[in-house]
């Protein structure tokens, strides 16, 4: 089983999102996505919990957690939206940066946007490393 992490600074917004998104396309007996952040922050953005309910994806309960060493081993991949420098050297571990803008305080508008530029980064991912659902 392949893992994912999907990483920001807060774990409040786009790795959030990422790993929601990851987890509605891709097939789960193939890989999964873990998320988080440099610097965690207490909650997920409100701006974040609502532009994803409108897709009928509630983030509302998900606590971001600290991005370490310890998490990130065993991972496959290490996709990084911001955390640029802060981010841990995993060796043997590939890594993707997604330069997307923080949704924190964008506003709803901004937030929709950002929120669909991950979701189309990730369904392309998934797509390319084999990881799609199965069709019915």
């Amino acid at each position: 089983m392949d893992t994912v992490i999907f990483a920001c600074v807060h774990n409040a917004g786009r790795s959030q999102m990422a790993a929601a998104f990851f987890e509605l396309c891709a097939d789960p007996a193939r890989a999964r996505a873990l998320s988080a952040g440099t610097q965690p922050g207490e909650r997920v953005h409100p701006e974040v919990v609502a532009v994803m309910g409108e897709l009928g994806v509630d983030l509302s309960a998900k606590k971001p957690q600290k991005l370490t060493e310890e998490l990130a081993r065993g991972a496959t991949w290490l996709i990084t939206l911001g955390c640029g420098e802060a981010c841990p050297n995993v060796p043997g571990i590939r890594r993707d940066d997604w330069p997307l803008a923080d949704p924190k305080g964008a506003g709803v508008d901004a937030a929709r946007r950002i929120r669909d530029q991950v979701r189309q980064r990730v369904f392309d991912f998934v797509e390319r490393e084999g990881w799609s659902r199965k069709r019915a």
